[in-house]
């Protein structure tokens, strides 16, 4: 009585795993998997008339069970479709179930080696293993399980290493090795987001967060993750939203951690910009430079950091300080705009030309803007300018010299070269005397010259003026100015007093010398 009580459900039961089976080996998983746990869950239809009411469903199940040796094999094959369907918590319950079952089941252990492989489960893996090696310990299947648990085990232990030594590129490497294997391990999903984080691969870090919140909106670790990738950004706010709401979940999180040094962070640079603002240039630059202390893997941040120094450096006329800043701003952010045309500026105060059109020439192309076109047409004229002989360098004066200030230093850089005062140099030095005394006399007649140092200092050619004579000769013979200069002449400053010391000069032009005279026939004597 009890067989024929079971026999149908039994034949049912062993149809729906058949069908099961056909669909399976189609890959249409979906539907061996309805028919697997139709296979599973098959009662004896007159099961309400014997008082159950339908409630006591594992009754049921031992009875079938009981009557149905083949059990264990439906949960097998239904293990095996979640498997398929990537659904391994699923499949591993099921494997389990399986082996509880029948604890001989060797395909029944292989599923659960697979599935905790797959979610990470190293440990319950090893032991699945053991258990079915001392059952079939030549079973070929096996070994190869084997040989996925333990390259898992070697991967998670090399990726966490490097993890904690900061070495994330590597560990990067191994997490990666490692996912092949256990494909649907979250924390290992979640340490490999952290680590492109770390390495400022945002985006990448931020796909892996949102889908693992899409299948769990409350996991809490890749709250975090989103929220480190904002931190990253330099999009604070958000960031400080997401660090609340994962310790309102986990009190005692990592994200914690990073919460107080971003908090740090933003300290640091909110009061190096009001001190900048309130023009105590060097707190700002000391604030800044201790927000760059905090963390050295927020780029973002860093980088406006760094251009932040560098601006407060060009206030304080530490032009190298400038462009160092700025460059490690551009190494952090090759397309800053900002940093790029503050280095520009810089470096044309270092009179580093080449350099500046360089960087206007690619701000130019990340910014075709009137400002930046115009800083690319200053960098082009300084650079032009600076192929031209530099009157200010020969005589020692800034670009902004008074004519006092530049009158002074003429009197004194043409008595240093008077060819007069080195008569018994070689003849290679007097040479050189000879060169340096007459470039001094060029850059005396232009810069005093208010017309001619207004071309010269807005890059004009010099060599059209008066009436095309290039002031590389400019029809000024230098003893000419020099004599004007210390003697009073026609046009000659007045200078007040003349030279010292009973000095005399001579001047017989500078077309060529005779007897013992200095070249250009100086005769240049001292009382």
């Amino acid at each position: 009585i009890k067989l024929g009580y079971a026999s149908e459900p039994y034949y049912l039961a062993d149809q729906k795993k058949d069908q099961g089976n056909e669909r399976y080996k189609t890959k249409n998983y979906r539907e061996a998997l309805q028919l697997y746990s139709e296979a599973i869950t098959a009662k004896p239809p007159n099961h309400q008339k014997r008082g159950t009411n339908g409630t006591n469903l594992m009754a049921c199940l031992i009875c079938f069970i009981a009557l149905d040796p083949e059990c264990p094999a439906y949960y097998s094959n239904r293990s095996a479709c979640y498997m398929m369907l990537a659904q391994f918590n699923d499949g591993l319950k099921d494997a389990k179930t399986c082996v509880e079952l029948d604890s001989d089941f060797t395909k029944g252990y292989i599923r659960m080696i697979k599935c905790c492989v797959a979610l990470g489960e190293v440990a319950s893996a090893k032991q699945a293993l053991q258990r079915a090696l001392e059952i079939e310990p030549d079973n070929a299947g096996l070994k190869s399980e084997k040989n996925s648990v333990d390259s898992l085990e070697k991967f998670k232990n090399e990726a966490q290493s490097a993890f904690n030594d900061k070495e994330y590129r590597k560990a990067l490497y191994c997490l990666d090795r490692a996912l092949t294997i256990a494909t649907a391990c979250r924390n290992l999903k979640i340490l490999r987001a952290e680590c492109l984080a770390f390495l400022g691969r945002i985006p990448e870090g931020q796909e892996v967060a949102n889908d693992l919140l899409r299948a769990d909106g409350r996991n809490a670790d890749a709250m975090y993750v989103r929220g480190l990738c904002l931190y990253y950004e330099d999009n604070l706010d958000k960031a400080f939203s997401h660090f609340q709401q994962v310790l309102r979940l986990a009190p005692d999180h990592r994200a914690k951690h990073v919460y107080k040094k971003a908090k740090l962070l933003k300290q640091k640079k909110d009061e190096g910009n009001a001190a900048f603002k309130a023009s105590k240039l060097s707190e700002a630059l000391s604030l800044y430079s201790e927000a760059l202390e905090i963390d050295p893997l927020n780029k973002t941040t860093n980088a406006k950091l760094f251009f932040n120094r560098g601006t407060v450096a060009a206030r304080m006329s530490k032009w190298q300080q400038s462009v160092d800043d700025c460059t490690a701003a551009l190494n952090l952010d090759d397309g800053y705009l900002k940093a790029l045309l503050r280095r520009a500026k810089s470096l044309i105060e270092l009179e580093s030309y080449e350099e500046a059109v360089r960087d206007c020439e690619k701000a130019v192309r990340l910014d075709r803007s009137v400002e930046t076109k115009r800083l690319l047409q200053q960098a082009k004229l300084e650079l032009q300018k600076s192929k031209r002989k530099d009157y200010y360098k020969i005589l020692g004066v800034s670009k902004t010299a008074s004519d006092d200030e530049i009158k002074k230093a003429y009197r004194k850089r043409a008595m240093v070269h008077h060819p007069d005062r080195h008569a018994n140099a070689t003849e290679e030095e007097k040479k050189e005397h000879e060169k340096k005394f007459k470039e001094v006399g060029e850059a005396y007649g232009v810069l005093t010259d208010s017309k001619k140092r207004t071309r010269y200092d807005n890059g004009h050619d010099l060599d059209n003026l008066d009436g095309g004579h290039g002031f590389s000769g400019h029809g000024v013979d230098p003893s000419d100015i020099f004599q004007a200069f210390f003697h009073g002449g026609a046009g000659a400053p007045n200078m007040g007093g003349g030279m010292p010391g009973g000095t005399h000069f001579s001047f017989g032009g500078m077309g060529g010398g005779g007897g013992g005279a200095a070249p250009g026939g100086f005769s240049f004597q001292f009382g």
